[in-house]
């Protein structure tokens, strides 16, 4: 075995084989069965029922709803437009028909989990309900997993150029400088693929038709981010530091991202570590461009700025410190003795 694969080389195999068998496990996990769980919607009836609605509602077995009682329908729509509910539940004062409000733009299969819980309870107080989509999805963005692909080619693409870069000179910037010309070139890419791919998703198939501007900045930002912090692991720690991107990124990052289930339908690991990573980031950001008047862009943006930032800090320290240093070669002395 050794003639052929070198005891560096079989370690870095169980460590794919790792990666690997992570990743199956990763999106079997999140996607193998969603369940709703503390899904946040506004519910409002005649002041005698509410308070008792709401506590019906958030005793349900499992928990799927987070119910919160509002006074009025133009209250409960103004949280769906702040995203802080998913829909919201109206109830008639005068027939037996109410209404259910949902919200596709921020993820289709939450608008269907709350028919799907909505439907029985209804059904057991012998009344009925229709359905209203207060942010319907795009026609070029049918099931508003539009948002979900751009993000993740805007991370993919960051974490590439990064691995492109480190095969001209090393994984390892030699020096500052040439770590500098490396994040320029970066941000250079950045820069384009932030406007290729608002073009693409935008101008090309209008999935997100009508934010070209904060799109492309956003976008930049994404692919900077994702590059950075990919070249900051590079940096520390060679070629591992690409299977740990790829672990961040793809194996943790795309699965709990919220594209085809958004963080109520996820299982809780998933649910907690979605927010912080730059795939659920960029989706959660762009649905917010699109469709919500750039609302949880801020958010999404700061905690980006933080992956550049480490990225470009971690990037030009390690460059500094593994840097070879100067040979300093001491004057040689003269062996022949000097004439009295």
């Amino acid at each position: 075995m050794r003639d052929g694969v070198t005891p560096r080389a079989g370690a870095l195999v169980l460590a794919v084989l790792a990666l690997q068998l992570g990743f199956i496990a990763s999106y079997i996990g999140a996607f193998h069965e969603p369940t709703p769980h503390r899904i946040p919607v506004a519910v409002t009836a005649p002041a005698a029922a509410l308070t008792e609605l709401v506590d019906r509602l958030n005793s349900l077995p499992g928990e799927p709803l987070e119910a919160r009682a509002v006074p009025t329908e133009e209250s409960a729509r103004r949280m769906i437009n702040r995203r802080e509910v998913y829909g919201a539940f109206i109830v008639s004062a005068q027939d037996a028909t109410d209404r259910l409000i949902i919200a596709s733009g921020a993820g289709a299969s939450v608008g269907q989990a709350l028919v799907q819980i909505f439907t029985p309870l209804e059904d057991q107080q012998e009344r009925a309900f229709t359905t209203e989509d207060a942010k319907p999805a795009l026609l070029g963005d049918a099931r508003g997993l539009s948002g979900f692909y751009l993000a993740l080619g805007w991370v993919v693409g960051g974490y590439l150029v990064a691995i492109a870069v480190s095969t001209s000179k090393g994984s390892r910037p030699a020096n500052p400088h040439r770590a500098l010309i490396r994040l320029g070139s970066l941000l250079a890419y950045a820069l384009l693929s932030g406007i290729g791919g608002a073009l693409i998703s935008g101008a090309v198939f209008g999935a997100t038709d009508g934010h070209l501007g904060r799109l492309w900045w956003f976008g930049a930002l994404l692919v900077f981010a994702s590059g950075c912090f990919t070249m900051a692991l590079q940096a520390a720690f060679g070629f591992v530091g690409t299977g740990l991107a790829v672990l961040l990124f793809v194996v943790l990052g795309n699965p709990s991202a919220g594209g085809a289930y958004p963080a109520p339908l996820l299982p809780p690991f998933w649910r907690a570590v979605g927010p912080w990573l730059p795939p659920g980031l960029g989706t959660e950001a762009i649905r917010g461009i699109v469709y919500f008047d750039s609302v949880g862009v801020g958010r999404s943006a700061l905690i980006l700025a933080g992956y550049a930032l480490i990225g470009v800090v971690g990037t030009l320290v390690v460059a500094r410190i593994t840097q070879p240093r100067p040979v300093v070669i001491p004057p040689s002395r003269s062996l022949v003795p000097v004439s009295q």
